[in-house]
């Protein structure tokens, strides 16, 4: 095969299969580690189209491997397979069926995009050289499940040399395929604090120590960190997402819980989050007298691609869907355990515009969250592509 006369179509048929197993995996949603029934429709998904099936890889990941037959990198494609902790507020035929649970966030289109993608590779199995490894992800929502298949050694039992992977964006028209050159996605870390104070009547707050004040000045003064002790042209963020904290109207609870997010592309800003963090919060509980417990839990670095990678997968992308559905996309402070494969191989991590309209355009993590299906079509044309242009021609 040489450069330039790759082309992919994507059948009606296939393109309804995509759908069909879309819908059926958001309707079926599961939490990071407990993807038992997606990971089981992948598996015996892939074992139909006559690829070799690696089960259980980082606790319940699949890789379906498909061998070429003329030399070649070893190049896998990676889509990840959990739902989010949400209730669901679309009103669809394919609502999930399991109260909490939602696909929030894509990875159901994710899944379905990829076993499209292999089926139209197995039917041009001739073409295929080096080895494709099309890997399926646990656990990308904050629980590490990149990680976790890297420790069960993921990359060295298939020699995988190049990595590959998409994320649907609500942010992006339907079909338009995004790519960033080097830093894309931020780091991601977690903060778990427990306040103590001394609870006690509200009418009295004078015999008390209130932790709810005390959280409460924390939450307005860890944002000073972000505001006045980091350069303004370095992007950073803590959120608080959880406060919790007390039972009634008139009762000043004795402790109160907080979870919180920082976010950062600096190596050094994100290195000192957690003393500037402490800090703020041992100042603000001393002076009130009150106790602490603090976790900072270092989670995902940053997603940086790279550049040869990400230049020939955008100039293959415009030669297979056209360049005028190839756009430059911002960095984004959201964060991705796909940065665990690319600082191990390199790497290219790009997205598929899923906003059609009104519908389709809530953001990631909402509980309307859904994306516009005519975008599918894109995703299983770029991993097609990649699958049969990568093992010769990538960087």
């Amino acid at each position: 095969m040489t450069a330039g006369i790759l082309t992919v179509d994507v059948p009606p048929a296939v393109l309804e299969t995509v759908v069909a197993t879309r819908r059926d995996l958001h309707a079926h949603p599961e939490l990071g580690f407990e993807e038992e029934r997606t990971s089981a429709v992948v598996a015996e998904r892939l074992r139909g189209l006559g690829l070799e099936v690696h089960t259980g890889i980082g606790k319940t990941g699949v890789v379906g491997v498909l061998r070429g037959s003329a030399p070649g990198k070893t190049v896998m494609l990676r889509a990840d397979m959990d739902a989010l902790p949400l209730e669901e507020e679309n009103e669809v035929s394919y609502r999930s069926q399991t109260p909490v649970r939602m696909h929030a966030c894509g990875h159901d289109g994710h899944v379905a995009m990829l076993l499209g993608a292999a089926e139209l590779v197995v039917r041009r199995r001739d073409e295929v050289a080096g080895t494709i490894c099309f890997l399926f992800q646990p656990a990308e929502e904050g629980k590490g499940g990149a990680k976790a298949m890297i420790e069960d050694g993921v990359l060295e039992r298939f020699g995988i040399e190049r990595a590959y992977g998409l994320h649907l964006a609500s942010s992006q028209p339907a079909g338009i395929v995004g790519f960033r050159e080097g830093l894309f996605y931020a780091s991601s870390d977690s903060i778990e604090i427990t306040i103590e104070g001394k609870g006690g009547h509200g009418a009295a707050p004078h015999l008390s120590v209130d932790p709810v004040y005390v959280a409460s000045q924390f939450v307005v003064a860890v944002q000073q960190i972000v505001s006045r002790n980091i350069d303004p042209i370095e992007p950073a963020v803590v959120t608080i997402g959880a406060f919790n904290g007390g039972t009634t109207h008139n009762v000043i609870p004795s402790r109160v819980r907080l979870l919180g997010t920082v976010r950062a592309f600096d190596p050094g800003v994100r290195a000192a989050m957690a003393e500037r963090i402490e800090r703020v919060l041992r100042g603000i509980c001393e002076s009130s007298g009150a106790t602490y417990e603090f976790t900072y839990l270092w989670r995902y670095p940053v997603t940086s691609n790279d550049v040869e990678q990400t230049r020939y997968v955008r100039a293959l992308g415009e030669r297979i869907v056209g360049a005028e559905r190839c756009a430059d996309v911002p960095r984004l402070m959201g964060a991705e355990d796909f940065s665990f494969f690319a600082e191990r191989v390199s790497a290219c991590f790009f997205t598929i515009g899923s906003n059609g309209g009104p519908e389709s355009s809530w953001p990631h993590h909402h509980a309307r969250f859904n994306i516009d299906e005519s975008a599918l079509a894109a995703g299983v044309t770029m991993m097609t592509a990649l699958a049969l242009d990568a093992p010769q021609h990538a960087p």
